[in-house]
């Protein structure tokens, strides 16, 4: 069974170079593939194809994120770079660590 995403919605590379690394879904390709971006290592300009057997799917969305991706708006790299902050921290306050999270370089 296949792991249901949705814009906005965090996720974790499970693996390749960026493995640990903590994204934000951009757009939902099809069943098997989703673009993702951080803000920072992964800009909106550029996301990044990853396919979602390769992911951990985190409950968290960034609602406002979503809200601007639904309805055609354009999110900038500091939104999302403080979406992705913002869900990592209450994602560590909740289950204590992620896999390895690893953020981009600032």
């Amino acid at each position: 069974m296949e792991k249901k995403v949705i814009p906005g919605q965090l996720v974790e590379s499970r693996s390749g170079r960026d493995s640990g690394r903590v994204y934000l879904v951009m757009e939902v390709v099809d069943d098997k593939y989703v673009l993702v971006a951080d803000g920072v290592m992964r800009r909106v300009e550029n996301p990044k194809k990853k396919n979602v057997k390769h992911l951990i799917v985190h409950p968290q969305v960034a609602e406002e994120i979503a809200a601007k991706l639904s309805s055609g708006g354009h999110v900038t790299n500091p939104e999302l770079q403080q979406a992705v902050q913002r869900l990592a921290e209450a994602v560590v306050k909740e289950v204590g660590l992620l896999s390895n999270v690893r953020q981009g370089c600032h």
